[in-house]
């Protein structure tokens, strides 16, 4: 599957959010991701992901989900912080 993942964390649990996401996605820019992920590594993911995540805090992770990228574009305005146009 595709997805597309942002958070918006407080500032002392970036750097583990921002780790977390590399192992499995691609970064776009600042918090958010993008990138093929099996089932297993998404499930994975999230896991890890929600251990370091704090409600309380107002903390929160939003998560596109997509079967295929089939008939979806990728339109960049400005300079392209991922570097990699091999998207789709």
């Amino acid at each position: 599957m595709f997805v597309i993942l942002y958070y918006d964390v407080n500032s002392k649990r970036c750097p583990k959010m921002l780790k977390t996401c590399r192992k499995y996605l691609q970064w776009v820019q600042n918090s958010v991701f993008e990138g093929e992920i099996s089932v297993g590594d998404y499930e994975r993911m999230i896991f890890e992901l929600k251990k370091i995540l704090k409600e309380k805090d107002g903390d929160s992770i939003v998560v596109y989900k997509f079967r295929t990228t089939r008939y979806s574009e990728r339109v960049v305005f400005g300079i392209d912080k991922k570097g990699d146009l091999t998207f789709i």
